[in-house]
């Protein structure tokens, strides 16, 4: 399977081949790790896999590189065509008296004499003096003095009527109303529930897992076993009108499918854009609409910088809601900085 995938939090380019496990006779489904991203305007676009005989693959978006990856590395493709030598034994069991708390609370601490677990974690402030000019008999909110009674009311049906409350005018220079109450402060004699300091476990044996055995499912591979191509099928899921596929070529040279894309797609491509520019300039004078596409695009490359692969779909998420929402870009572009952020100080600062 080839091609765009966009919907909802989904953004990406699927690259998904089944391969035939020559020991089991199962049939794998692996897919291409960090695809990259489809274009976020509404252009039409050329989707390119040129898989080559040294177990290389590419994919190109409008003649551009935008993904390498090799058929038999471990790294770009999920999960791997070869399977691994080793796997985990399904019959090894952990023993019952396998301890892997690293850390355990100290059975000789004692409570203090002088911990109190009952203290509030609040009090209050007894130093507190209510400020001058409260109003005490004021309520916060009084009833609207210009409400009146619906003339279609019908106090039996609906009730007795009541004017709708609106804050007391007089509190606005005051500085409160109502009963006032001596405000809440931390108490310093609060400690909580008390619970032994841990200690090293002087039993600890690490996390367990189960013994490595041989894969019986494991092969030696020097080009994945292609079977030949008897049919194209097209698969579409959308509730948006306005897709269409076309030009689907098969070649066994590139550079067809380069001189194709050429003289095909290109000049199609180039009046689309002119057009779009166009309409971007008589919608927004200022020329903002074509900025925020700017934005887009860029934020789309950004999804697709590999050490960001762990939060690619909420950006793809954060992406999609402001191009739904196009005064919330400011702020999405400050949470995708975030993240960004975020990671390089987990890669900098060992994950804490």
């Amino acid at each position: 399977m080839f091609g765009p995938d966009k919907c909802g939090a989904t953004n990406k380019v699927h690259f998904i081949l089944k391969h035939k496990n020559p020991k089991s006779g199962e049939y794998v489904e692996h897919h291409i790790k960090y695809p990259p991203s489809v274009p976020s305007d509404k252009l039409t676009h050329v989707y390119t896999a040129i898989l080559k005989p040294d177990n290389e693959v590419r994919i190109l978006i409008d003649g551009e590189e935008k993904k390498k990856a090799n058929f038999l590395s471990a790294d770009d493709f999920e999960p791997p065509l070869i399977p691994a030598k080793t796997i985990p034994d399904p019959d090894d069991k952990k023993p019952e008296d396998w301890d892997e708390r690293a850390k355990i609370p100290d059975p000789n601490a004692v409570k203090p004499d002088d911990w109190d677990e009952d203290a509030p974690m609040e009090i209050e402030d007894e130093e507190a003096v209510k400020p001058e000019g409260w109003l005490d008999d004021e309520p916060e909110e009084i009833d609207d003095p210009e409400a009146t009674k619906p003339e279609d009311w019908d106090d039996e049906e609906d009730g007795e009527w009541e004017a709708p409350k609106i804050d007391n005018p007089k509190c606005e220079t005051a500085p409160g109303c109502g009963e006032w109450k001596r405000p809440m402060k931390m108490n310093p004699a609060y400690k909580g529930k008390w619970s032994a300091p841990l200690i090293d476990n002087p039993n600890y044996k690490g996390i367990w897992k189960p013994q490595e055995i041989p894969n019986p499912d494991y092969f030696e591979l020097d080009k994945p076993d292609f079977e030949p191509i008897a049919a194209v099928g097209i698969e579409i899921w959308t509730m948006q009108d306005g897709i269409l596929f076309d030009n689907i070529l098969i070649a066994k040279n590139d550079k067809v499918a380069e001189s194709y894309r050429e003289t095909t797609w290109k000049p199609k491509f180039e009046v689309e854009k002119e057009k779009q520019k166009a309409e971007d300039e008589s919608t927004d004078s200022d020329g903002l609409s074509g900025v925020q596409k700017k934005v887009f695009d860029v934020l789309y490359k950004v999804a697709d910088i590999p050490f960001l692969s762990e939060y690619k779909l909420q950006i793809l998420d954060l992406i999609e809601k402001a191009e739904k929402q196009p005064n919330i870009t400011i702020g999405v572009i400050v949470s995708i900085l975030v993240i960004i952020l975020t990671v390089l100080f987990r890669l900098l600062f060992g994950g804490k």
